[in-house]
Formats: structure tokens, sequence, C-alpha cells
């Protein structure tokens, strides 16, 4: 009689597969308290509510000469309650237009926003002669509150900002 080949001893889960385990549960807690946290955290609401937009020094003679103006974001994602008043400011050397207002230079003016909606302003600092302004309702639900969360760490870490870069 020929000796069957026996199987193999299955082998006990080797401890770098339980370490892995133990790591990926440890990350997928900590996902989970960040969301519950940005989910049911209050929005702090600050005691002023202006985003500010400055057309820096310049920015006419670069679009003239055909430079790109990239400094200069194409949307501004305002909150209502939160920060709802744009403050526009020129440190050109040429008015500039924005929307209703014609900014001299050094001059600054605030336009607030009681809607949540997105509005489109004529804008000459900006090579395609417009900006959108978006305004969204304050984030009272614990969703609402988790999206606005999200949306200005994308904003903060996107590649264009409402101040000129020092």
């Amino acid at each position: 009689m020929t000796p069957q080949p026996q199987p193999l001893p299955r082998p006990r889960p080797a401890a770098g597969r339980r370490a892995r385990r133990l790591a990926a549960s440890a990350i997928a807690v900590a996902v989970a308290g960040v969301v519950a946290w940005g989910a049911f955290a209050p929005v702090p609401v600050p005691v002023g509510r202006e985003q500010p937009f400055v057309i820096p020094h310049g920015t006419w003679a670069k679009r003239m000469s055909g430079d790109p103006v990239d400094i200069l974001p194409q949307r501004i994602r305002l909150t209502l309650g939160i920060n709802d008043v744009l403050v526009l400011t020129n440190q050109d050397d040429v008015p500039q237009t924005f929307g209703p207002a014609l900014l001299m230079p050094g001059q600054s003016f605030s336009l607030p926003f009681e809607l949540a909606s997105e509005y489109q302003f004529a804008c000459t600092a900006h090579a395609s002669g417009q900006m959108t302004i978006l305004v969204e309702p304050f984030p009272a639900s614990p969703w609402g509150r988790l999206r606005w969360r999200v949306l200005a760490l994308v904003d903060a870490f996107g590649d264009k900002t409402h101040e000129p870069h020092a």
C-alpha cells in the first residue's frame, strides 16, 4: 500500500497580518472619530464676518502685457453667518470695476450678502472679465457642517487665495 500524501498543517495567521488588521482598525476608528467631530461639533461664528479680496499692485499691468494673473481666484465661497461680507480692496495703480463698484487705487468696498446663491460679477482684474461668488447657507445640520468643513479644507489647499502672496 502506497502512503497517501498528508496535507500540510494550516499555518496560523502571522503576527504581521494581525498587526496590519489592528492598524487598519485603528485608522478606521480615527477616521470615524474625525467624521463624527466634523458633523457634530458646532461651527464657530466669528465676530467679524468679512472675507477680504485684494486686487494686488501690478495686476492691470500684468494683464495688459499678456502675463497670466493667477493670484486672483475665479470663485470665492462665502457662508451666511460666518463670512458673508466681501471686502474688496484695490491695491493696483488703476481703477478696477467689480460688479456694482468702481474701486479707485487704495479704495475698499464692503459687499454684504443676505441670500444663499451663486452670483456672477463683472471684474476688470480677471482675464475672463468676471468672477463668481458662491454664497452658501449656514451649515446647521450635521451633514451640512461636515460638508462645510470638507470644502473649507479643500479651499485651504487650493492654488488660489483671496490675498496676494508676499
